[in-house]
């Protein structure tokens, strides 16, 4: 077996070459055993829960995927023998269903409750599973288009860094050195920044007199979250990709918000859909109220044509699927292991079985026509946003969930009024619609990522698909036992779920027929087809406009790297193996990012900050902990500590990347 990945593993594959995964497909190797189930369903239980409480609680979901992967290659040397790289791919795959599930179902399930709406568990558990057995059934017909098709022209940054970790935890020697260290260095340089905010994590320039004066007049957003986390996915998305991503929010921030702030200078009452007059309109306000919901039109546009460039793909095999049903027809690729998915017949009966059990589910809570249209906006919605949470996470890393369910709430609630179905009842059916339709595209875009890993590494994706479908199961209802005990013994008007808070003022005011900004969303759709119509990804533009500029600024910085990094040698041997070791480097900063930050918003909950928290310190008033003013030297030089200490993250990524040796 190999000790790294083949050198074409991140790149485009020239006409007629072919990629070799990590274990060919030959080559048999332990992948599906009672230890790997095992280890995935506990780390799925576990997790499920911990995301779901410390995310509704803390208000900051975790991701899983990189934690579990590092804790399955841990758990292996336990063991006199040592779990092959193959069942880790199992482990992580079952268990990386946690997260997803959690941060489809945290967003809109919390927020009935919220507005008093309260759901069973058995309810809750069931939007989660459908919503997740359809993210699953809808994505795998796609698999083949997009981590082999598209193979080395999408970054996949998660998969990337979870991958290296797989690897560099199954061959050891150098390569884990350097991704130890890298994850060492990532993690406690986030973990200062954000949990013991030693110093700001949001490079800002607001410290300074001149960069107030330009947010306050020209209202110009200039924003860089300097984390290493953020840098190294930067890295690994590459310069290109993220350059794009960054017109989208230089676009938004740069051009959209100082022009509505220029024009609102003298307006005196609020513009729909804001609620504060524009005059006194923060850059960060009109960005929210304003240009975000550009991007949501923007993202909402690059689905759908998405959804056209795809639709030979989708119509191939749900034909195959067809032809299974009634012919018998078998995929001509199942004879190779690695090329082995679930039958599409199968697929097929999945997605029809999830649609009659949801139909049936809606007609117990509402008139059957009703249950029938709600089944539709599901189904439509969740078909037409795979392809945009797929691409999403395999550009950036990040899934727009929130963004998708927002049209989804708007569509659902203008259908279901219309038909005569408003009050709580209207806004109980919309938030279920909307929670099938958020799992089912949260649930798309890991799913993809795994089958990515699964690629690259040469796992059967047959057996990540079966087994993916029990991690479900299992944090469906992890989730939905972990919001019914924080309401029973906290509240949610006591914790934040901001999410989830969000979704039900959003809600509220769609029942109460408040118009709709369409011309917002008609420009953000005008920006998508000029972007597609000049062969840039419309989906990266926009993903740049909906998304906050001090998460897409660090991406720029780590792009720009791997660019030097890539260009910097005449030779090509050694900038390959330079930007492999980058790469290694960079997926070190986001396993170490990861891992501190679970522990970071565990600690959160446990209030543990308000003992060691050096840069904003707590007080204790009336009994109670409440936050002081800012230490005096975190307020002057945070910001400048954390400009010297960015760039000294950014330098050591550069020049230890080039250390790299080639093997003569």
């Amino acid at each position: 077996m190999a000790k790294t990945l083949p050198e074409n593993a991140y790149k485009e594959l020239k006409p007629g070459e072919k990629y070799v995964p990590f274990v060919p497909a030959e080559q048999i190797v332990p992948e599906v055993t009672a230890r790997s189930l095992m280890a995935g369903i506990v780390m799925c239980a576990i997790f499920s829960f911990a995301a779901a409480y410390l995310g509704l609680k803390v208000g900051q979901v975790f991701e899983a995927a990189i934690p579990i992967s590092i804790l399955a290659v841990g758990m292996g040397t336990i063991f006199t023998r040592k779990n092959t790289i193959l069942e880790n791919v199992i482990i992580q795959s079952i268990g990386a269903a946690s997260g997803v599930v959690v941060a489809g179902a945290i967003f809109t399930i919390p927020a009935l409750f919220i507005l008093k709406l309260e759901p069973h568990l058995y309810q809750m558990f069931l939007v989660a599973l459908f919503g997740g057995c359809l993210g699953i059934a809808l994505l795998i017909p796609l698999r083949k288009y997009f981590v082999a098709e598209l193979h080395g022209k999408l970054p996949y940054p998660e998969a990337t860094a979870t991958t290296e970790v797989l690897v560099t935890g199954e061959a050891g020697g150098e390569q884990a050195k350097v991704l130890v260290v890298a994850a060492g260095i990532g993690g406690l340089y986030d973990f200062f920044s954000t949990s013991l905010n030693l110093w700001m994590d949001n490079i800002t320039l607001q410290t300074f007199e001149w960069g107030r004066a330009i947010a306050d007049k020209a209202k110009v957003l200039i924003r860089l979250d300097g984390l290493a986390s953020l840098i190294g996915l930067g890295y690994i998305i590459g310069f290109r990709y993220s350059s794009i991503i960054c017109v989208g929010s230089f676009l938004s921030c740069w051009l959209i918000v100082p022009l509505i702030g220029f024009i609102g200078t003298h307006v005196d009452v609020p513009v729909y859909p804001g609620t504060v007059p524009l005059s006194e309109m923060s850059p960060d306000l009109i960005f929210r109220e304003y240009a975000r919901k550009v991007g949501i039109g923007a993202m909402a546009c690059a689905g759908f044509l998405g959804i056209l460039k795809s639709m030979k793909i989708i119509i191939a095999s749900f034909s195959l699927g067809f032809r299974e049903i009634f012919k018998g027809v078998k995929g001509v690729s199942q004879n190779i292991r690695t090329d082995r998915d679930i039958r599409m017949s199968t697929v097929i009966m999945v997605i029809v079985g999830s649609g009659l059990c949801l139909l049936v589910f809606f007609n117990f809570l509402t008139s059957f026509t009703i249950a029938l249209v709600g089944l539709f906006i599901a189904f439509l919605l969740s078909f037409l946003f795979t392809t945009v949470a797929a691409n999403a996470t395999a550009i950036v890393g990040t899934n727009p969930v929130s963004g998708m369910t927002l049209v989804t709430l708007i569509l659902s609630s203008l259908v279901l009024m219309q038909l005569g179905l408003k009050g709580g009842e209207g806004m109980f059916a919309s938030l279920l619609i909307g929670g099938v339709v958020c799992t089912a595209l949260s649930v798309a875009g890991g799913f993809v990522t795994d089958l990515k890993i699964g690629y690259w590494i040469g796992s059967t994706p047959r057996n990540q698909e079966r087994f993916k479908f029990l991690g479900i199961l299992l944090a469906a209802f992890f989730v939905g036992l972990a919001i019914l005990l924080i309401n029973n013994t906290e509240g949610f008007d006591k914790i934040p779920a901001p999410q989830a808070k969000l979704m039900a003022t959003i809600i509220s005011s769609l029942m109460s027929n408040d118009p709709v900004p369409w011309a917002l969303y008609g420009i953000g759709a005008l920006i998508a087809i000029a972007m597609e119509l000049i062969k840039i990804s419309p989906l990266a533009v926009a993903l740049g406009m909906y998304l906050p500029m001090e998460l897409n600024t660090p991406l720029l910085l780590g792009g720009f790297i791997a660019h030097l990094v890539e260009k910097r040698s005449p030779d090509p041997k050694t900038a390959a193996a330079r930007s492999a070791r980058g790469t290694l480097i960079a997926s070190g900063f986001i396993a170490g990012g990861a891992l501190m930050g679970v522990v970071g918003v565990v600690l959160k909950s446990l209030n543990w900050h308000r003992f060691v928290n050096f840069g904003i310190p707590q007080v204790l008033t009336d009994g109670k902990w409440i936050d002081g003013d800012p230490a005096w030297w975190y307020a002057s030089y945070g910001e400048t500590a954390s400009i010297v200490l960015c760039l000294c993250l950014v330098c050591y990524l550069y020049f230890d990347s080039k250390r790299a040796q080639v093997s003569k």
